[in-house]
């Protein structure tokens, strides 16, 4: 059902490996600009995917660097968000003309296959209005959105998970751009 709502340009939410995100095809640009709407996203501010398997990085970095590819290689599956360089043909709405895009392969098997069953990408920004603390539970992301989301896929309550650390690998040198669940510390001794 979730597979065919995306299919169709549709918007669902959906746990992820940390909080429930709001998915839609990351290719479809009238789906792309309800979930901004719906969020009451800033503007400038890129839109994150998940993706099923490290083969579908390609449809999103033009160039993984060897940091890029070392990094995933040790953190992924996981909670690290690798931005890279986008390809030009993205829509820019997932990067807001920013050049880059940050994909994560989750570490949870059954978000990896719903992923799949949806196309192998979704976008994956969190389940909330803007501002306000991400979803947690289905019953969150109703409260936050009592309409506009056409189906809430009820994964279960989010237990204490930090956020997805985020890492610009995108450059010649990694840029700490949030410190999640993988701390800066660890990131710094292994490739910083």
């Amino acid at each position: 059902m979730a597979a065919e709502i995306i299919r169709r340009g549709g918007l669902i939410a959906f746990r992820t490996d940390t909080f429930y995100g709001l998915g839609v095809d990351p290719f479809n640009q009238a789906a792309l600009r309800a979930l901004i709407k719906l969020k009451g996203r800033e503007e400038g501010k890129p839109i994150l995917v998940l993706i099923a398997d490290s083969d579908q990085v390609d449809r999103f970095i033009s160039l993984r660097s060897s940091l890029f590819n070392r990094v995933a290689e040790r953190y992924w599956p996981g909670p690290l968000t690798l931005v890279g360089q986008a390809r030009p043909d993205l829509p820019e709405e997932l990067t807001v003309r920013t050049g880059t895009i940050g994909v994560r392969l989750p570490n949870d098997a059954r978000v990896r296959e719903f992923l799949r069953a949806c196309g192998g990408a979704l976008t994956a920004t969190s389940a909330n209005v803007s501002g306000q603390p991400a979803a947690r539970t289905a019953r969150e992301v109703e409260g936050y959105f009592p309409n506009g989301v056409d189906l809430i896929v009820d994964g279960g309550d989010v237990g204490e998970v930090a956020a997805s650390t985020v890492l610009d690998v995108s450059g010649a040198e990694p840029r700490l751009i949030r410190e999640g669940a993988i701390s800066k510390a660890e990131l710094t001794r292994a490739f910083i």
